[in-house]
């Protein structure tokens, strides 16, 4: 069965760190995009951070020079590595894969503005819960 794990989701305080994994079958691993989402109770969903099959990474400018997506191709295993947190990134966060191939400069515009809510990702995890306190 195709599917994707998250884990290493918690409480921290302003100012820590955490870092996501995201356990994927061989399948859906080979995908050419790999994200993480995060999403708040009442609002959209928004995408973090996104990998491309290449290694390419594109990261929200909210989480900029803070997060970082990476992937290690023997694990199957995709990472967020969260720093300086703040009480704003409080959300539960999503590991997503796309399978189809797009135009990297389109889909890396779209993480960046922060807003894109991962409409084309047909693969997700049951999500992990991060909580920032100040």
């Amino acid at each position: 069965q195709e599917q994707l794990v998250e884990s290493g989701g918690g409480s921290v305080q302003a100012g820590g760190s955490l870092r996501l994994s995201c356990a994927a079958s061989p399948y859906i691993f080979n995908s050419y995009y790999m994200a993480w989402f995060r999403q708040v109770p009442g609002k959209e969903r928004e995408g973090v951070a996104v990998i491309a099959k290449d290694g390419s990474i594109r990261a929200a400018d909210s989480a900029e020079g803070r997060f970082t997506i990476s992937k290690d191709n023997a694990k199957n295993t995709l990472y967020l590595q969260m720093n300086n947190l703040k009480p704003e990134d409080t959300a539960m966060y999503y590991c997503a894969a796309r399978m189809e191939m797009a135009s990297w400069y389109f889909l890396a515009t779209q993480f960046r503005g922060g807003t894109y809510d991962g409409r084309d990702f047909g693969y997700w995890g049951q999500g992990t819960q991060v909580t920032v306190s100040s």
